[in-house]
């Protein structure tokens, strides 16, 4: 049963959207000639929207992969974390978008379902 329960969380890791620290993304970030945007994810543990995207939208293996190829994925839990660049998110969830002078080059709050935040994210370079 164990091994059965072991098998299962290390493919539902392997189909979700893999998270980064916002130190860890700040490091890939500069050592890309091309950095990808880091989007950082602010949600809250009491947040029903947010678990809603965590399940719709970030654990598809095909947005987690569309996402993936765009951005660096930074999650940040309100309750728990420091929320970096003294962002001062209103709602949970929000999503900040960072090119690499930590500069915030789009702001998204809200929960979206697939195709929404597919067309909300597909422009930010």
């Amino acid at each position: 049963m164990k091994q059965l329960t072991l098998i299962i969380l290390l493919s539902i890791n392997l189909l979700a959207l893999q998270w980064h620290t916002f130190d860890e993304a700040k490091l890939i970030q500069n050592k890309n000639s091309n950095p990808n945007i880091i989007m950082i994810y602010v949600t809250a543990s009491h947040c029903p929207y947010c678990k809603r995207m965590d399940k719709n939208v970030f654990q598809d293996k095909n947005m987690s992969k569309w996402l993936e190829s765009k951005f660096i994925a930074v999650k940040i839990d309100m309750d728990f974390d420091d929320i970096p660049m003294n962002l001062k998110p209103t709602m949970t969830p929000t999503f900040y978008f960072v090119e690499k002078a930590e500069k915030v080059i789009k702001t998204i709050p809200g929960s979206w379902n697939q195709e929404d935040f597919k067309d909300l994210t597909r422009k930010i370079k």
